[in-house]
This record gives structure tokens, C-alpha cells and sequence, in this order.
């Protein structure tokens, strides 16, 4: 089994602890050398003790994973860990941690002296050098102190080797007189076991200080050969010490040496150039400035740049997000929008008094106020004027950015300050890849622009709108975007550059979307001129219809049904749940009028307009359902059906209705007028030759004229879905095709060659001819042409040809695919020309 170490707390404690006993060991062998010859308790115990803790700890590395180096993967499989450590220090730590005693009994005589074996046991030494390393990078605990420790800690290791080993020249010298501690101290042997060590540590330190030997020295040329070595080493130790003090102490005052001599740099050069006071002020406040924030630990930006893309831009995100997301000029954007800007943003820090922007400088950048305040300053005249304040959330310089003049104002710190940054460069290249929130962010500029009231700013309005008209400003402009803002030069710009008419936003809505819902006849015209489809859906369902239907505009209502535009290509089921919801019953009969079917299920929840007034208790409103087929026992998506519902809610005066009701009625269709061929057009707008439009292979039909087949169940989505021919890919495509978009129209015959499934071979209709009194009607299926259903006519009614077929409520028929399932048919001859009662005389016009 493999151990890995997923608790560090743990093993920092473990590793810690034997530190210690490193430490322990790093003073107790020298000394057992030097000055022992046989084993003592109560360190011999001790001794042994340890080493039983370090065998544990070699137990344990056999089924420790550990990280390659090569690699930078973790191993874990044991046999690979084993062979590591066999190979590398199994051999010295197997060596260190075997008892002096035993070590002692079977080694050879020259080698039976106790302690001679501990010194391997220094070898652990490694772990206190491992153990100062983790220390410095550890932000716990002040480098500074760390280091001074360490330094402490190596000095006192060398003083105290060198105080044994002199010791033990000493005392296994034949002659103890003819020694440099017998030379001093007679009989030096029967001292005590502490004076003597405190002799030979003040040897060491006055050696090891280079203070002279005015009272130890070395006698005996053992002794002498060991002091050369010794001070040579001491000659690089006290490099060493010297060194490392110097440096920390260097560090400290580095950072306040390199301030004065960066004042004093431009002081010289501010007097030198002799600049104005004010200017000099500013250089001087912000080389302040940036000392202290470095100082006091605020280099921002600078630790952002020293971490990857992806957490720089969480931390921006984390920090600034809220903020930007309440600036005026990016109301309405989406959130990912957002999210680049923010990553992009530099976070600045400016003194008081400090300008940040100057009066007609070129525009580069654009600042967002995070803290602080500035004054927007004009200069009139050689005076300069305060003509405004802004705060936290406020935006300086993006006049000049998005309309690219040069800054209207200087903008000037008030008191300290951060500010957020953004090149003007970043900003478009990540508008450029969101066109929808391009368009967003123009108008709600130009709309604080005509919030100002200012003549300055209204010129800078006109100058940006004519810039916009032309094509010569570098933003995206959409034609829903013109559409909005209700600007007619614009939008036939635009078309005639060769925008695609169906464009759309976020939200799937056309500028014909948006000119329908505002009542814009003049707009509505001049987009189906230039080709755009009256039966689009955006993301809801909603087509130009319903929104001109919805907005009271019966004039823009009529004109989209003159060009082609039928309720059955949005949500019929949407739009009738929508009407009763609001106990509409002009509504309702107007989404019939336009050809739609108001008994129709909604999309995605199954509920019908029926379920709807049954909740709301509208009795009037499921009358009128009831009358126009709408069925009181088809459930929605949790099973609940329109008499369920009146039950469970108590609806007296529903129930009854639904009591008294027999069979529902099928839904007749309301005939749209025969004139729907005839486009007018604005005579203003019709000459101007246009590029190439863009089209949707989904709004061709399948005689190759436009139209909208119904989707299936919608998604919201975030994306703009007229992304793809403004990317780089869609640019190259239409390039590439000579700016020409072929598509094949889809044939339903020939699908119906290979096996696809006709839709009329299941749908069931009545039939009846008053003419020969069959009023009751005779239930068939329905033909997979319009010429055969005549047939059968003939046949079952002994009517010939000429005839005409119509619904029970009089509208006539001239197509096959609009006959659904339970409608009733009647056959009538067309040389009749009075009818009978019974049957309706064909004037509401003809359903194709």
C-alpha cells in the first residue's frame, strides 16, 4: 500500500519533529567524540531513542509517493518508490541509525572507540538544510529573521565541531603537558566534564574571531596542523557570514536608496529644463507615490503581470466585475461582454493634482473611476475652467476612444486615486467579436450624449451620428441598433452597404422585429424592400406580426400581410395563452384574423389558451375558445385538462359550459385577402443597386421563395446568431463564393420517392355538399393532392368538375397543405351561383 500525503499539516509536523532530533544529534555526536569513551546515561538512552524514530521514518519512505523531477509527476506505484530510495540514501540512513554499541562490539580494535561511528550520524544534517530552504519561501515567517537564524545556527555548529575535536587532540595526545589545554591547566584530565568544554568552545571562538592566541595556542604539531585547517576554513565562514549580513542588510535599504536617487534624478531634471511648479509637483507626488504603494505592499498591477492569463483574470473579475458592470456604457452587454473587458483592465494608483488625461491629447486610452475623485478641466482662453466631477463608477476618456477625437477634457485627480485602464487598441479588438454588444454600447452612448444638454456635447452627438451613417467609425453597427434608435438615414445606409436584413441580436429579434413592435411603417417598408423575411422568429417565437399586433399598429399589421407575413409561423400556442392571460378578446380574435389558431398548445408547457382562461375565470373569453373548437379535455405537459382545472378551482359557470358543450368545433381558419401578392414599397427607396445580401437556407421554401418552417422546441441562447458571417471564417466563405449564397431547395415530393411519411396520410377530414343534402358530411381521409380530393368529390357527391371546395365557414380552398385534422370540408359547383342556406357563400376570401 502507497502512502500519499494529502494532509500537509501533518507532514510539516512530522518533518519538523525531526529537525529537532537532527539538532539534537548535530551537537551530541561531536561532543560523544571528543569527549567521552564510553557510553553514559542519560545520552546513550537518549541516543538510542532517537535513532529508533529515524528507523520508523526509513520505514515509512519505502511507501511515500514522491514527485519526479524530471517530470513533475507524482509516483506512486511502491516498486519504483523502493528502488529510488535503495538507490539513493537507504545506505547512509540505515548506517545512522544503527546503536554505537553494537557498532562498538564487532567493529576491530583500532576502531573501538565510542562515538568514532556517531559522526555518520551527521549525515542528517540534510534535513535541517531542507527544513531552512521551506522556511524561506514560507510568506509565515519574515525572511529576514529566518536567515539570521540560519547563519546563527551554522556558526555555532562549526564552533562547537571544532571545540571537540581540538578537545580530543588534547586528551589522546601521549604527553597531556605538551598540549595547548595541558599547557594551561595541569591535570586537565580530573576536571570537570563542563569546565573542559567551555575551555575548548573559547578556544574555538577566539580562533574562530582571528582575536589571537595571547593565552591558548597550539603546542604540538597536531594541534598546529589542525589550526591551519581550521582558520583557513574560518576564512571562508566568515566570507560566508559577512556576506549574508551585508546582503540582508543591503536588501533592507535598497528600496529607499533607489527613491532618493530617482527624486534626485528629477529634481535635476525638472530644474534643469526649468518646468512650471505645477509640473514639477506632479513629478514628485507620483514618484511618492509609487515608493509608498511598493512599500506598503500595493504593486498591483505589477503582481498581476507575474500571474498566468487565467488567474489574473479571475482576480480582475473578483475585484472590478461589479463595478463595470454598473458603468453606463456597458448597460444592457452580455456577461461575457464583461468578463474580457475586466481581464483586460489595468488597475492604476495617481497622486492628487495629477492629470490623467489631457485636453486634446490623441485618445488611447479610457479610465474607470475605482476610488478617489477627479475634475473634468476645460481650457478656454489661457484659463482653465472645472466644467464637472467624477466619482466612483464614472467613465473619462471614452468620448474620444469610441468617436475617436481627441479628448474633449483634461481630466485631473483631485485626491489619491485608482483608476481602471483600457487601450483603446483591446477594446475594439473584443468588440469586434461581440457585434450585438458593439451596437449596445453605441447607443447607450449616444444616448448620454443627448442626456447632456450641452452644446459641446450636441455637436459631438450630430458629428458621431454622421460617422455612424458613413461606415467610418470602427465599432459594429447593426441594423436592429438603427432600428431602435428609430434613425431612417442609418438604417437605409446600412442596407444599402449590404447589411443582411435579417440580422439579428442576443435575442434572435430583427431590426423587423423591432420596427413592427415601434409602429415604424416607413422602416417596416423599406427592410422588405431590401429582402428581409416577415415570417423570422426570434428566441421567444415572436414574429413581426404578433409585434405589430401586440403594439396596436394596424397599419404596419396590414403591410406585413401584404408581403407574406401569417401568424402560423410564430408561437400560435404562445401567443393565444398570452391573449387570454390578459383577458383580450380583441386579441385573440386578431391573432385569427391573421390566419393564426388560437386553440393551439404552447411549445413547451402543452398549455392551450383555454387552460388559461379557466384559470383566470374568464367566462367570455372560454365561450369564445369553445366556439372556435377549442378542446376541454386535451391535457398539457403535467396532465391537466381544461375541465380538470375547473373542477379543482370551483368555476361554477365553467363547469356549466363545459357540461352543456358537446363536441368541440373545428378551428376554420379566417381568409387572408387576396391582394397579399402586391409588396408596396416607399418610391424613395427603390433604385439604389445593392450588394449581395446574406441568406438562411432555413427561410426558403420549397418553391424557392421565402419563408419561415417552424422550428423546434426553443433554447434561449446568450450568442448572436448573425455571429458567423461577421467572424473571419464568415468572411472568408463569402469570399470565396464570389459573394453568392446558393441553396437547394428542399422538395417534398421527392422526399416522399425515398419513404419520408406524407403528413395527409394521416389526417382526417369531414366532408359534405349541401347542394345534394348531405349536411351531415361523411369522414375520409385525406388525399395526398388537391386534385384528387375533387375526385372524390365527384365521386361521392355525383358533383362534377368545375368545383370548389371550402370550410364550413365559407372560406374557399386552393391548397391542399392547409386542411388539418377534423376540419370540414364542403364541395360546391363553381357555376353555382346561389347556395343554400345551409351553405355559406365563399365571400371572406380564399385560403391558400
Amino acid at each position: 500500500m502507497v502512502l500519499r500525503v494529502t494532509d500537509v499539516d501533518q507532514a510539516r509536523v512530522w518533518q519538523t519533529f525531526l529537525t529537532v532530533l537532527v539538532i539534537y544529534t548535530a551537537w551530541v555526536s561531536p561532543f560523544e567524540f571528543g569527549f567521552l569513551k564510553k557510553p553514559k546515561a542519560p545520552l546513550s538512552i537518549t541516543d538510542n531513542v532517537v535513532n529508533g524514530f529515524f528507523a520508523v521514518d526509513i520505514f515509512l519512505t519505502f511507501f511515500v509517493a514522491y514527485i519526479n523531477k524530471a517530470t513533475y509527476l507524482l509516483v506512486d506505484d511502491q516498486k519504483q518508490i523502493a528502488w529510488k530510495y535503495t538507490r539513493t540514501w537507504l545506505a547512509f540512513d540505515v548506517i545512522s541509525t544503527i546503536p554505537s554499541e553494537l557498532i562498538e562490539k564487532i567493529s576491530p580494535t583500532p576502531l573501538q572507540s565510542y562515538g568514532l561511528f556517531n559522526m555518520l550520524r551527521l549525515w542528517r544534517l540534510r534535513r535541517v538544510s531542507d527544513f531552512f530552504s521551506r522556511m524561506e519561501k514560507d510568506r509565515n515567517y519574515n525572511y529576514f529573521h529566518v536567515r539570521c537564524v540560519k547563519l546563527i545556527c551554522v556558526t555555532l555548529f562549526a564552533v562547537h565541531c571544532a571545540a571537540c575535536f581540538n578537545y580530543l587532540i588534547a586528551a589522546r595526545y601521549r604527553d597531556p603537558k605538551r598540549t595547548w589545554l595541558g599547557a594551561t591547566m595541569d591535570n586537565f584530565l580530573e576536571q570537570s566534564l563542563w569546565t573542559r568544554y567551555v575551555t575548548s568552545m573559547y578556544w574555538s571562538i577566539t580562533t574562530l574571531t582571528t582575536v589571537g592566541y595571547g593565552d591558548l595556542h597550539p603546542v604540538n604539531s597536531r594541534e598546529m596542523l589542525f589550526d591551519i585547517f581550521y582558520m583557513l576554513f574560518n576564512l571562508g565562514l566568515t566570507a560566508y557570514l559577512i556576506g549574508n549580513m551585508t546582503n540582508l542588510v543591503v536588501q533592507g535599504t535598497s528600496r529607499t536608496r533607489n527613491f532618493r536617487d530617482s527624486i534626485q534624478a528629477a529634481s535635476s531634471f525638472a530644474q534643469r529644463n526649468q518646468l512650471p511648479a505645477r509640473l514639477q509637483d506632479q513629478m514628485l507626488a507620483h514618484l511618492c507615490l509609487k515608493f509608498r504603494t511598493d512599500s506598503e505592499g500595493l504593486q498591483q498591477q505589477e503582481t498581476l503581470d507575474c500571474l498566468p492569463k487565467a488567474i489574473r483574470s479571475s482576480i480582475s473579475h473578483y475585484l472590478f466585475y461589479s463595478l463595470v458592470d454598473k458603468v453606463y456604457l456597458f448597460r444592457g452587454v452580455s456577461n461575457d461582454l464583461l468578463f474580457q473587458l475586466v481581464s483586460e483592465m489595468k488597475a492604476e494608483y495617481f497622486a492628487p493634482k495629477e492629470d490623467v488625461i489631457l485636453q486634446n491629447e490623441a485618445p488611447t486610452d479610457f479610465y474607470i473611476l475605482v476610488t478617489g475623485a477627479v475634475d473634468l478641466v476645460v481650457l478656454k482662453n489661457g484659463v482653465e475652467h472645472v466644467v464637472g466631477e467624477a466619482k466612483t463608477g464614472d467613465l473619462c476618456g471614452e468620448i474620444g476612444v469610441l468617436c475617436y477625437k481627441p479628448q474633449h477634457f483634461t481630466v485631473r485627480t483631485k485626491r489619491l486615486s485608482q483608476l481602471l485602464r483600457l487601450n483603446r487598441t483591446s477594446f475594439l479588438n473584443i468588440i469586434k467579436a461581440n457585434v450585438g454588444d458593439g451596437t449596445t454600447i453605441m447607443n447607450n452612448l449616444l444616448q448620454r450624449l443627448k442626456e447632456h444638454n450641452d452644446p459641446i456635447m450636441d455637436g459631438v452627438l450630430m458629428e458621431t451620428e454622421n460617422m455612424i451613417a458613413s461606415g467610418r467609425m470602427d465599432l459594429p453597427v447593426s441594423l436592429c441598433f438603427a432600428a431602435v434608435r428609430a434613425d431612417d438615414f442609418l438604417l437605409h445606409q446600412l442596407l444599402k452597404r449590404g447589411v443582411n436584413p435579417n440580422e439579428s441580436d442576443n435575442n434572435g429579434r430583427t431590426a423587423l422585429h423591432i420596427a413592427a413592435s415601434k409602429g415604424n411603417e416607413k422602416h417596416v417598408l423599406l427592410l422588405l424592400e431590401y429582402g428581409a423575411n416577415p415570417n423570422v422568429r426570434d428566441s421567444d417565437g415572436n414574429v413581426p406580426l404578433w409585434e405589430a399586433i401586440v403594439g396596436g399598429h394596424e397599419s404596419v399589421s396590414n403591410v406585413l400581410v401584404e408581403n407574406g407575413a401569417n401568424m402560423k409561423y410564430g408561437d400560435m400556442g404562445e401567443f393565444a395563452c398570452i391573449a387570454a392571460e390578459q383577458n383580450n378578446l380583441n386579441l385573440l380574435k386578431d391573432i385569427m384574423h391573421y390566419g393564426g389558431d388560437i386553440t393551439l398548445p404552447h411549445s413547451i408547457t402543452g398549455t392551450t389558451a383555454l387552460h388559461v382562461a379557466v384559470s383566470e375565470d374568464n367566462v367570455e373569453i372560454v365561450k369564445f375558445l369553445l366556439e372556435h373548437g377549442a378542446a376541454i379535455d386535451k391535457p398539457d405537459m403535467q396532465g391537466w385538462t381544461p375541465r380538470a382545472l375547473a373542477d379543482q378551482q370551483g368555476h361554477v359557470d365553467i363547469k356549466a359550459i363545459f357540461e352543456s358543450t358537446g363536441d368541440p368545433k373545428p378551428q376554420p381558419f379566417v381568409a387572408i385577402h387576396e391582394n397579399q401578392g402586391k409588396v408596396r414599397y416607399l418610391g424613395r427607396f427603390t433604385s439604389e443597386p445593392t450588394m449581395p445580401l446574406y441568406h438562411d437556407a432555413s427561410f426558403l421554401a420549397r418553391d424557392g421563395s421565402w419563408s419561415q418552417s417552424r422550428p423546434s422546441p426553443r433554447r434561449r441562447s446568450n450568442s448572436n446568431s448573425n455571429i458567423f458571417h461577421n467572424s473571419l471564417i464568415g468572411i472568408m466563405s463569402t469570399a470565396q463564393k464570389g459573394q453568392k449564397n446558393f441553396f437547394l431547395p428542399i422538395n417534398i415530393d421527392n422526399a416522399a420517392k425515398k419513404g419520408v411519411k406524407s403528413r395527409v396520410s394521416s389526417v382526417r377530414v369531414t366532408i359534405s355538399c349541401n347542394e345534394k343534402g348531405e349536411v351531415g358530411g361523411k369522414l375520409v381521409l385525406l388525399p395526398g393532392s388537391f386534385k384528387e380530393l375533387l375526385e372524390i368529390g365527384a365521386r361521392k357527391f355525383g358533383v362534377f368538375p368545375p368545383l370548389r371546395v371550402i370550410f364550413k365557414d365559407g372560406a374557399e380552398i386552393e391548397d391542399i397543405e392547409v386542411i388539418r385534422d377534423g376540419d370540414h370540408l364542403v364541395f360546391v359547383s363553381a357555376d353555382h351561383g346561389v347556395l343554400s342556406s345551409n351553405c355559406p357563400t365563399p365571400t371572406n376570401g380564399k385560403l391558400l
